[in-house]
């Protein structure tokens, strides 16, 4: 059965940096897009970037532009999220999950059909 396992969440200063990974199993990402989600404490579970695999593009939300990077290694179907300059914003919980089809559709939560457990993020002083 699909899994995803998010692990490299915790606690750190803003202006820090974190690397999140998601672990694939029984699945492969040659052929199905994935995404991460970010969940603040109170709110709704959103997307932050997901990844095609139909073009290899990778798109963002705009408050994590620029500071925000996705990356797939198809090999090892591993899935990266590298988190610099964090804002006391980005607490919450990260998710990974993918989605039935090749192309990704960046925030639309109903696609996705396996996720993982989350990922603890704190950005704190």
């Amino acid at each position: 059965q699909l899994q995803l396992v998010e692990s490299g969440g915790g606690l750190v200063q803003p202006g820090g940096s974190l690397r999140l990974s998601c672990a694939v199993s029984e699945f492969t990402l040659d052929y199905y897009a994935i995404g991460w989600f970010h969940q603040a404490p109170g709110k709704e579970r959103e997307g932050v970037s997901c990844h095609s695999a139909s073009d290899g593009r990778t798109v963002y939300v705009d408050s994590v532009k620029d500071r925000f990077t996705m990356s797939v290694d198809n090999v090892k179907n591993m899935v990266y999220l590298q988190m610099n300059n964090l804002k006391p914003e980005d607490t919450g919980v990260y998710y990974c999950a993918t989605e039935a089809g090749a192309t990704c559709h960046l925030g639309i939560r109903s696609v996705y059909d396996y996720w993982g457990q989350g990922t603890q993020v704190t950005v704190a002083s």
